[in-house]
């Protein structure tokens, strides 16, 4: 008898874009990433993580080095300039994050890449993602994302109105120990942002200048 294989389907949302530290001179959105699957591919089968532009920019960026020929999907917001209200940008910008997504999960080769998974369904930072992908602490790839899986620090995040950020990205609340706990044990030491050129002065991508968002604030 022949087995009926389940076909294998990803479903990736980019949604709820929030402006954090709102009214200061580093504020920024981030945009909440939902993902259900059923492939294989993936360590857990659904994740909801939160993260900004410039992470996006690191990630393609990574994808592009370990992808070599293959090409990768552009991401939005390449333009300087952009005619229309600050809300217009940001929902223009998180549909093109959405669909730079949707067109990397459904690619072999990009899928393959850890910083990809570490990024879609776990917490961990940009630092802290290349020290684990890199094997400089106690936990492997899969044992990270697991570890955020069963915190359920991204049920937290789906289900609280307006959850605290704190500076850097961690989550204050029943999530704050996630950074110290998983990220610790997953690095030794660790990098700062500029060791990977996205020092917090700097803007999105060596290539755009931060939008500005109301007046003297950024959107990075």
């Amino acid at each position: 008898m022949l087995e009926t294989r389940e076909e294998e389907l990803t479903t990736v949302r980019v949604q709820d874009p929030r402006v954090q530290n709102e009214g200061s001179w580093n504020s920024y959105v981030d945009y909440k990433i939902f993902l259900h699957t059923n492939s294989k591919a993936f360590t857990a089968k659904t994740s909801c993580v939160r993260r900004r532009y410039r992470e996006f920019v690191w990630l393609r960026r990574q994808l592009q080095k370990n992808a070599g020929l293959v090409p990768v999907p552009e991401l939005p917001g390449k333009s300087t300039f952009f005619v229309g209200s600050t809300d217009e940008f940001i929902e223009k910008r998180r549909q093109g994050l959405q669909q730079f997504l949707e067109k990397v999960v459904q690619n072999v080769v990009l899928l393959s890449d850890s910083r990809l998974h570490l990024f879609l369904q776990s917490q961990l930072s940009v630092p802290e993602i290349e020290a684990c992908v890199q094997g400089q602490g106690s936990q492997t790839v899969t044992e990270a994302i697991l570890h955020y899986a069963m915190s359920n620090c991204g049920w937290v995040q789906e289900e609280e109105s307006r959850p605290t950020l704190l500076p850097g990205g961690g989550v204050h609340g029943s999530c704050a120990s996630l950074g110290a706990t998983q990220g610790l044990s997953c690095l030794e030491t660790l990098p700062r942002w500029s060791d990977f050129g996205m020092d917090d002065a700097h803007s999105d991508s060596p290539d755009e200048p931060a939008e500005p968002l109301g007046g003297q604030q950024e959107m990075q």
